[in-house]
């Protein structure tokens, strides 16, 4: 079984400052942690008082110039003091300015310097407004996050770090913001596992099963198509990214209803739970990394996840459309038209190009049956969007100027950063085709393959709001990095859960 984890302790103590919780130890009031963290801001300014320093022994400006710290967000260095008979490590993390990005940064990096069964108590949060204090704590749950396939980790005992924030008082506050970094955080970290989660397992049925579960969990309404009933409804696109495989396609549907809701927003993820590139099939290298292919389905799933616990007021529906693309003697092939949800027919000239076939089956489906006001569809869709942005911003399409911004605020606020992409029109004839309404790509290599993308799914979105972002780069990461880990990143979670809670607020 995998193991997956987190910080399950994150809790913020009143007793003040470093200082003041060393004479609390000391004088036995409290016990004593594995490690003291201590924040450096931007030029190497040290946030220790007399007291701090004088119980251990240690000047930390001393040790902040010998590692020659800047206070540069996620710096780390540590020291070794006693405290009575008792060794204790003191680490020293950059915050920067304590922006909340560099916040976030900041926390990532000081959850992987707490070991895993260590305590830890963090003199980091004094002075932070709430929305900051949010951010420290979304970056060590999340920094804390790790996968394993390994056996010795399934046989051994779970573990988990504690981290205590102290803070002058414990207001309600900061308690709320602790509360809300949680749910951001458990969400995000659902849809890290979701997507790293082997293929092996993870089938479209696999997903529609996951969703369930968190549909019972949440309170949320559940529906999903199987490969008989997409066939009888309509849903051509999705029929045939998963005609190849011995595992069928599914279409999940969440919905989430609060009382009296503002606004009906529909999420559309794509779900494809392992991309070979079907017939037009991928160099081994490509598909090393295409088990988190449903990234963008995972995020809706996770989102759907947090909406009660994070008060949304908009009436949200969850989309997933989920296939294995495979190549076999019944998949879909090069030339082949199919019929879109609604009619629309598609000359198929990339088996590889199939994301935005099962996408734009439900986008056509939220548009023409769940007549919402806006339309956000969510996918790794294009290498050619991380090429152009890399591996830290997403791309972002839009029909809708008031929905892009909102949207690129959020993503600036939460950390999921995007981009603004043009939707030229001059690109649109570029899908035409002799025998179709529209074809799935170019006939030949144009470039712009991520603008191309995105103008064959506004085909579906009819007249309604609609934002297209493609994950392609920050879905994944190859590395650690503040609050990322190596592997599926849950990029877009907090994007999605701050653009709906902002909507709402």
């Amino acid at each position: 079984m995998p193991v997956t984890s987190a910080v399950t302790t994150l809790n913020l103590d009143g007793v003040g400052s470093a200082g003041a919780y060393l004479r609390a130890v000391e004088a036995g009031r409290c016990e004593q942690a594995d490690v003291l963290v201590v924040a450096v801001g931007a030029g190497g300014a040290v946030a220790a008082d007399e007291t701090l320093e004088s119980v251990l022994g240690v000047r930390l400006a001393d040790v902040v110039a010998a590692a020659q710290l800047s206070g540069k967000a996620g710096q780390v260095t540590s020291t070794i003091a006693r405290l009575g008979g008792a060794v204790l490590r003191v680490s020293l993390v950059g915050v920067g300015h304590r922006s909340a990005s560099e916040l976030r940064r900041a926390g990532g990096e000081l959850a992987r310097h707490v070991r895993l069964g260590e305590s830890a108590v963090a003199d980091m949060a004094a002075g932070l407004k709430d929305v900051q204090l949010s951010a420290l704590a979304e970056g060590i749950m999340l920094g804390s996050y790790r996968y394993s396939e390994k056996s010795a980790d399934a046989d051994a005992p779970a573990k988990s770090c504690q981290v205590r924030l102290l803070v002058p008082q414990v207001a309600s506050g900061a308690e709320g913001a602790i509360e809300r970094a949680a749910a951001i955080a458990t969400a995000v970290a659902l849809a890290r596992d979701l997507a790293n989660t082997p293929s092996v397992r993870k089938c479209p049925q696999w997903l529609a099963e996951a969703a369930a579960g968190v549909a019972s969990a949440a309170g949320l309404e559940i529906r999903v198509w199987d490969e008989q009933q997409l066939a009888a409804d309509g849903f051509g696109g999705v029929a045939a990214v998963g005609s190849g495989s011995v595992r069928p396609p599914r279409l999940i549907q969440l919905s989430f209803t609060p009382p009296e809701p503002r606004r009906h927003v529909v999420l559309v993820g794509k779900g494809i739970t392992f991309d070979s590139g079907g017939l037009s099939l991928k160099p081994n290298d490509g598909m090393k990394l295409m088990k988190t292919d449903m990234a963008g389905g995972g995020v809706v799933i996770a989102v759907m996840s947090a909406l009660a616990k994070l008060g949304v007021a908009d009436r949200v529906t969850g989309l997933i459309a989920a296939a294995e693309n495979l190549p076999s003697g019944s998949a879909f092939r090069p030339s082949d038209v199919i019929t879109q949800y609604g009619g629309r027919t598609v000359e198929v000239r990339n088996t590889d190009a199939e994301g935005r076939l099962v996408l734009a089956d439900a986008i056509a489906y939220a548009d023409a049956e769940l007549a919402p006001d806006q339309i956000v569809d969510i996918a790794t869709l294009t290498g050619a969007a991380r090429i152009a942005l890399g591996g830290v911003r997403a791309a972002l399409y839009s029909t809708c100027d008031e929905l892009a911004d909102r949207l690129l605020t959020a993503g600036e606020s939460s950390g999921d950063r995007l981009w603004r992409m043009p939707l030229p029109e001059d690109y649109v004839e570029l899908l035409d085709s002799s025998v179709a309404d529209l074809a799935n790509v170019p006939a030949s290599e144009a470039g712009g393959g991520s603008i191309t993308a995105a103008l064959f799914l506004r085909h579906f979105a009819g007249n309604r709001p609609w934002a297209h972002v493609d994950i392609a780069g920050p879905a994944r990461s190859t590395s650690d990095d503040g609050d990322v880990t190596a592997g599926a990143t849950g990029f877009g979670a907090r994007l999605l859960l701050n653009w709906l809670a902002e909507q709402s607020a």
